[in-house]
């Protein structure tokens, strides 16, 4: 016997749907309906609301779908004798790289298995973690997955939960820890059938589809759809972190925040599992709330994503200042940014046209709470072209911001392809089903652009299967040798960052970097080390000693050994003279 439930206040009668057969359900005092039949792995079941007997919905907490979001359910459980992870203790996020990933443009094949194959290379390049973009099942072959609206299952084009099983195990068996990108601000458009289950919706939409009721009327039992399917992940999957989408999109006015419900959660699951469970929020707040302990009146979040630091190293090196790079740029910025994590912290964004953030109190709060880095799939596939750092920057330029990340105290992350400059864009890639939806995207896209300047007819299509298949990874082009050149240079500055225990620091307030606004140089101290950047295309004479240990292109020390000649768009990390000596 299999007992079967869905929490449906709405509806007046609810039956369950069992391989082709409909069963009366009971119902309680709280709007849960269930019904106990005989049924095994593999039985398909949906639900019936009311007298809409043409309409079997799936379940709201489906653990497979293997039909598509508009087909019934399939009944599923993560075997557990399938593990070998079993000595698996975990892995902290402070002293680690995190590398992204979109599993569909990771591989040529775009599944969980294939890219299992390319795990020993990550390996190989020195990550931690490795970090996949958002799984939940939504409609259509391909997309980013930030439109899911069966929260529980895993897209079944990338292998299904079975698949998910199988990385995650043979992650562990690598020393890799997993992260997995979860969305919890909005449901996408298709396939979203909550609406007519409970109260899952708030009143009012928000930007990027229905906003979760999280504290109007019966957002009680919503609060639980969303901890339970947070705590799944940890449990079943045997995942080591979450990363939250968007958590400023969050509409929670309650007086405990879901963030720190969800933290509090957590932190008993990481108790009882005896393994860290960690959270990393992405937040456009610039907010201290979200990494300050509970017992220090926040949330308690293990960290966020900072791309104030990204955008002050970006704007800096390529020169960009249209949209949100338009406060960064400067060196002294940068040094600012660098040494405080947050740029904007009580004070005036011309994007947002106001006071914007808070300062991060950098005594208290460990570097390694901050996630930094050169791209992310935000920073390239949300430019109308989809076009990495790699097709305008030049290779030098690309080595400069590396050494930057790599050698800062916060916790770097990679995106898949950034470490041997990979020509292939991230782009937008839809695949809706409905023409009227598919229709609307494009047209919405190509707009957006086109307000800032860009021309409409250059924006790729998102529903063209080519915009899907340009975005794959070539693997075949880290051998060619500049991409191998940039390569080894990463592997060089993450070997390095594990070596020395000066860039693992997690302490920012022994960060001290100094900088030349007109030279364009710019170093960064940690400790005995000097990471010397020149940002110009021309040689510049930087005034720091050292012996050097790491560089793009090779610098010259002087005779006194007092300064040192950097080449255009290179880096050079120095060892103190008293330290070498």
């Amino acid at each position: 016997m299999h007992t079967f439930e869905v929490w449906a206040p709405r509806p007046s009668n609810v039956r369950l749907f069992a391989d082709g057969t409909l069963h009366p359900m009971q119902r309680d005092e709280n709007g849960w309906w269930r019904a106990a039949i005989d049924a095994g792995p593999g039985t398909r079941y949906g639900f019936v609301l009311d007298d809409d007997t043409d309409t079997v919905l799936p379940d709201p907490r489906s653990p497979r779908q293997p039909d598509g979001v508009h087909e019934p359910s399939c009944l599923h459980e993560v075997d557990a004798s399938a593990w070998t992870d079993h000595g698996w203790t975990g892995r902290q996020l402070a002293g680690s790289i995190v590398y992204e990933l979109h599993v569909g443009t990771f591989t040529p094949e775009g599944t969980l298995d294939s890219a299992i194959a390319r795990l020993d290379e990550l390996v190989d390049l020195g990550v931690g973690f490795v970090e996949l973009m958002p799984l939940n099942a939504f409609n259509g072959t391909h997309g980013w997955g930030y439109d899911g609206v069966l929260w529980y299952a895993v897209h079944e084009p990338y292998g299904g939960p079975d698949a998910l099983q199988r990385f995650v195990d043979a992650a562990h068996a690598r020393g890799l820890g997993v992260v997995l990108d979860v969305v919890y601000n909005h449901l996408g458009p298709s396939g979203n059938h909550l609406g007519r289950f409970g109260p899952y919706l708030a009143a009012a939409p928000g930007v990027w589809g229905d906003n979760v009721n999280l504290d109007g009327p019966g957002s009680g039992e919503v609060r639980r759809y969303v901890l339970d399917n947070a705590l799944r992940w940890f449990r079943e999957f045997h995942i080591d972190a979450l990363r939250l989408d968007a958590v400023h999109a969050l509409v929670d006015h309650t007086a405990t925040h879901i963030l720190e419900e969800l933290a509090v959660e957590t932190f008993r699951l990481s108790a009882h599992l005896g393994r860290p469970l960690t959270l990393i929020a992405e937040s456009d707040l610039n907010d201290p709330r979200i990494v300050t302990p509970r017992s220090g009146g926040g949330y308690g979040l293990d960290a966020q994503w900072a791309d104030d630091v990204h955008h002050a190293i970006h704007a800096a090196v390529s020169g960009e200042r249209q949209g949100y790079y338009g406060d960064f740029g400067s060196l002294e910025c940068l040094a600012y940014t660098l040494g405080h994590g947050f740029f904007h912290a009580g004070t005036y964004s011309t994007f947002r046209g106001r006071v914007h953030g808070r300062p991060l109190d950098v005594r208290r709060t460990p570097a390694s709470s901050l996630v930094t880095y050169t791209c992310t799939h935000d920073q390239v596939g949300n430019r109308a072209l989809g076009d990495r750092p790699s097709a305008y920057l030049t290779p030098g330029q690309l080595a400069v911001k590396a050494a930057l990340v790599l050698t800062s105290p916060y916790t770097p992350m990679l995106f898949m392809g950034e470490e041997w400059g990979a020509s292939t864009p991230f782009r937008y890639f839809t695949s809706h089903p409905e023409p009227e939806l598919a229709a609307a995207v494009v047209e919405g896209r190509r707009r957006e652009f086109a307000e800032h300047g860009w021309d409409a007819e250059d924006v790729p299509d998102p529903q063209d299967p080519e915009t899907f298949l340009g975005s794959k990874l070539r693997w075949d082009e880290r051998d060619e040798e500049g991409h191998a050149r940039l390569l080894a240079c990463y592997r060089d500055l993450i070997a390095l960052r594990r070596d020395r225990c000066e860039l693992t620091d997690p302490w920012i307030e022994h960060v001290h970097v100094t900088y030349d606004e007109d030279e364009r140089w710019i170093v960064v101290h940690r400790g005995d080390l000097r990471v010397a950047c020149n940002l110009g295309p021309e040689t510049v004479t930087v005034p720091v000693g050292g012996r050097p240990l790491l560089w793009w292109d090779e610098p010259v020390v002087n005779h006194t050994g007092s300064a040192v000649d950097v080449p255009g768009h290179s880096f050079v990390v120095l060892e103190a003279p008293e330290a070498s000596a």
